[in-house]
């Protein structure tokens, strides 16, 4: 706790006696009131050690994707995109996410308990205030004469009363600031909880709708694979038929083909759960048609990315953002535990009247008032206080673990994700050079079959592998763009504030 000595406390002693008991319990009111005690310790974030960079080796300035593939850009320090999902340059992607926004669930939750908390915000700031209410009563009753001995005999009368009652709870420790505090701290982490609800909306949107189209890409590629391995089992089956080659050469091309079949199954369920996810996502039922299917070139792969650093990233992703308000309430709460120790004081006052009559209600004979002060002080309480105290300093640090936890793991996601695009570039560029060569080695064969100097045979062979190298093409596309949005959601995105609902700062409430 830090407080400056009260007022006047440094006054001789025969001053301070002559002042009187009721000045100096006066002085000592007016003198709590203006000190501003602060309970709470102050915010102190925890370090991370190492957290300079996100990767122990240097991180790729650029990803490199060889011959035909695009180059991405990694801009360091660089501020987060507007609406990042927009650096993949798709009109038909914008317009799914602006459908989610409109229609998730999920978001609709999230601004709710925005709204509540908000609402109970407004709520903790009226402490500030005096609290003032009106009673009005009329009653009727019959009284016994049994009180008087029975010497009386009962009476029957009617009793209308009517006050302005005022009380008023004076914030000297400071109570009341820290409730609103703890209230500020929610209501700031409920808005962050909206803005990673957004991100998190968007992300899975992103990469549901390059998941079905790499889906897509990828069994449109194997359907081509299918269709010349059935082309090179029926020319092998010729073959054999006609003494030219072995029943194994049949059998063993049997196989592949059965091999290339047993691929689609897997890849048509996966395309029907990221259709579903998708529907779900814009807030339809999977049964719901969400649109003309989604497919690779209506994407494009972003080629500058900025990349925040490591103490930008803390300011810029709502998990980390929402632990921190988290710490600040922990906070509020042991100052809490400590004001318990020290008095409570109440102010009151009531102004009304009481009569028989209602007509006499407003007389001055019917006036009643009352004006008083009370001051409740902790004395033993089984060492509840104590315990509570205990209790909110540990939850502090809870707090501060959990941000810690939260610290390393936005770190892990973003290197994560930087090592994915490397890793992908290299894929890409093994690829590309692989699909060059398959492709320049059917045409070779197609050309030499058109000459009469090679078989039908070696030109399937050289179509098969093509095809099979093009699949591989579009699962390592997709990677790309999925890896491409994750970097981007691990960032923090780009959340703009509610312009309804700012982030509040302060000890009290603006009126």
């Amino acid at each position: 706790m830090l407080c400056r000595p009260f007022p006047g406390s440094g006054l001789p002693r025969r001053r301070r006696r002559a002042a009187g008991g009721w000045a100096g319990v006066g002085g000592l009111a007016i003198g709590l009131a203006l000190t501003g005690c602060r309970f709470e310790p102050p915010l102190k974030l925890p370090t991370v050690p190492g957290a300079e960079r996100y990767t122990a080796s240097p991180t790729p300035q650029r990803v490199d994707a060889g011959p035909g593939g695009a180059t991405q850009q990694l801009v360091y320090g660089g501020t987060p995109a507007d609406r990042w999902w927009r650096l993949y340059r798709s009109p038909r992607l914008d317009a799914l996410i602006r459908r989610a926004l409109q229609h998730s669930p999920t978001i609709d939750a999230a601004r709710s308990q925005l709204r509540v908390a908000r609402a109970d915000l407004q709520a903790a700031g009226a402490s500030f205030y005096p609290q003032v209410s009106a009673n009005l009563g009329a009653s009727r009753a019959r009284s016994s004469g049994a009180s008087f001995g029975g010497r009386v005999p009962g009476s029957t009368f009617s009793l209308f009363t009517g006050d302005l009652a005022v009380s008023y709870y004076p914030d000297f420790f400071g109570i009341n600031h820290l409730v609103y505090r703890s209230s500020q701290a929610q209501m700031n982490a409920q808005r962050y909880a909206l803005a990673a609800a957004r991100l998190a909306l968007t992300g899975n949107v992103v990469d549901a709708a390059i998941g079905e189209a790499g889906t897509r890409a990828q069994i449109d590629a194997i359907h081509g694979v299918i269709a010349a391995e059935r082309r090179w089992l029926r020319l092998t089956e010729a073959q054999y038929r006609g003494g030219g080659t072995s029943f194994s050469s049949v059998l063993t091309q049997r196989a592949q083909l059965a091999a290339s079949e047993a691929a689609l199954p897997p890849l048509e369920q996966q395309l029907a759960v990221d259709r579903h996810l998708l529907a779900v996502l814009l807030g339809d039922a999977p049964s719901q048609d969400s649109g003309a299917p989604f497919t690779l070139g209506e994407v494009h792969l972003p080629q500058r990315i900025p990349i925040a650093l490591p103490s930008t990233l803390l300011q810029q992703r709502p998990d980390v953002r929402i632990a921190e308000e988290q710490m600040r309430y922990a906070l509020a709460g042991i100052g809490i535990a400590k004001a318990q120790f020290y008095p409570l004081v109440t102010i009151s006052a009531t102004a009304g009247g009481s009569a028989s009559d209602a007509a006499r209600l407003l007389d001055a004979s019917s006036g009643v008032w009352s004006l008083g002060a009370a001051l409740a002080q902790p004395i033993f309480e089984g060492g509840k206080l104590r315990a509570q105290a205990r209790a909110a300093a540990a939850a502090y640090d809870g707090a501060r673990a959990v941000y810690r936890g939260t610290v390393l793991g936005a770190f892990q996601q973003v290197a994560d994700a930087l090592r994915a695009l490397a890793h992908d570039g290299a894929a890409a560029r093994t690829e590309a050079h692989l699909e060059a060569a398959l492709r320049t080695q059917l045409r070779l064969a197609q050309a030499g079959y058109r000459a009469g100097s090679a078989d039908y045979g070696a030109t399937l062979a050289a179509e098969v592998a093509y095809r099979d190298a093009r699949v591989t093409s579009a699962r390592i596309a997709a990677a790309r763009l999925q890896d491409t949005a994750a970097l981007l959601v691990a960032l923090g995105g780009e959340w703009p504030p509610d312009p309804a609902v700012g982030v509040v700062n302060g000890s009290r409430p603006r009126s």
